[in-house]
């Protein structure tokens, strides 16, 4: 692992993150711990080294986040989204989109996120897709729904993309001011509001091919994912905030000792499933490919029982709107319906199901 995480100025970086304020309002957007990660450095982690990024390989890029995600959920969360947009373009064969937008992602002059769930999962069982896409004389032309895109609103680029007629698919990555282009208000969560998650809608956007960076080619997503570790990601964030969690119950041990005998066996479970995420994004756990499925199902329920153990251990004053172990509750929900795929899902729910004993 990577020494850049043991650094006095990383661990710096989690202290500030940690005492920024960030409502829970859709009013809001992390601005300032998006700017100190980029000031850290932060954004030169997925950036490749010939845009003057560090590239991390993915035990790192995890565990940086993983670190991040116990000091901010939401900005964390919404850096992925960025990360997200940074892999399909660094991975393009488009030269122009590369040396256009990766040196200012890389100084953090810029944000771009991803509107893809439609390609993915979203509305893949309609007859007709979300965002169809037409060719015309100088490139293509996107119209329809994007349903969800973290951060568009603050975004300079959104790469997205739409299906033509025969199947085939485009990823494109748009200005965000760009005339068709609509950013819809965010959607009210239950959480997470200061992603400003919402839709975006486009009517006859108009793209050239030096904007087109996968496709046109069937399945589009398949193509171009880079060097992440896919599902195990989100395990990252779900670790971080269970992390971030007992942090804070631990505090109440301070003054309350008997909480001990609850914050002891949680956190011994996070860092035995640590040990394990650490191995399975190295390519080194002993279940191989189907370790991944087991650790998020783990992880989403450790973020979700530590959260209740908090808001349990400080009694009525975590049940009041603001305290950090109300808001750990709502968060840790978020790991229910971000990708989770349907084993992870039935695998909570038969938890959710089994009688106490």
């Amino acid at each position: 692992m990577s020494t850049l995480f043991q650094t006095d100025s990383f661990q710096n970086l989690l202290s500030h993150l940690a005492s920024l304020p960030c409502e829970d309002s859709s009013d809001f957007w992390p601005a300032a711990q998006l700017t100190a990660m980029a000031q850290a450095g932060v954004t030169t982690w997925d950036i490749p080294p010939d845009f003057a990024g560090l590239d991390l390989p993915p035990v790192d890029m995890l565990e940086g986040l993983r670190q991040l995600a116990s000091a901010s959920l939401v900005a964390t969360f919404v850096l992925t989204q960025r990360t997200a947009a940074v892999r399909r373009i660094a991975t393009s064969d488009n030269t122009t989109a590369r040396q256009t937008l990766l040196p200012a992602l890389c100084r953090g002059d810029i944000f771009a996120t991803v509107g893809i769930s439609h390609l993915t999962t979203s509305g893949q069982h309609l007859d007709k897709p979300l965002v169809g896409v037409h060719e015309t004389e100088s490139g293509f032309e996107l119209s329809g729904l994007v349903p969800w895109s973290t951060g568009a609103t603050q975004a300079d680029i959104l790469v997205t993309g739409g299906t033509l007629d025969d199947g085939r698919q485009i990823l494109t990555a748009i200005p965000t001011d760009r005339k068709g282009l609509a950013v819809q208000p965010p959607m009210q969560l239950m959480a997470m509001n200061a992603s400003q998650t919402g839709a975006v809608r486009l009517d006859r956007v108009q793209i050239t091919a030096d904007e087109v960076l996968h496709g046109p080619i069937e399945r589009v997503m398949s193509q171009g994912t880079g060097g992440g570790a896919g599902s195990l990601g989100t395990s990252a964030l779900a670790m971080g905030a269970a992390g971030g969690t007992l942090h804070g119950m631990r505090h109440e041990t301070d003054r309350r000792p008997e909480l001990l005998e609850y914050v002891t066996p949680l956190q011994r479970e996070h860092d035995e499933l640590l040990t394990g995420l650490r191995q399975a994004i190295a390519g080194e756990h002993p279940q191989g490919a189907k370790a991944g499925e087991q650790i998020r199902q783990q992880a989403n329920s450790l973020v979700m029982r530590s959260a209740q153990a908090w808001l349990a251990a400080t009694k009525g004053a975590g049940y009041v709107a603001g305290h950090p172990a109300e808001r750990a509750v709502r968060e840790s929900m978020f790991f229910l319906v971000w990708s989770c795929p349907q084993p992870v899902l039935a695998a909570n729910l038969q938890e959710f199901a089994c009688p106490v004993r």
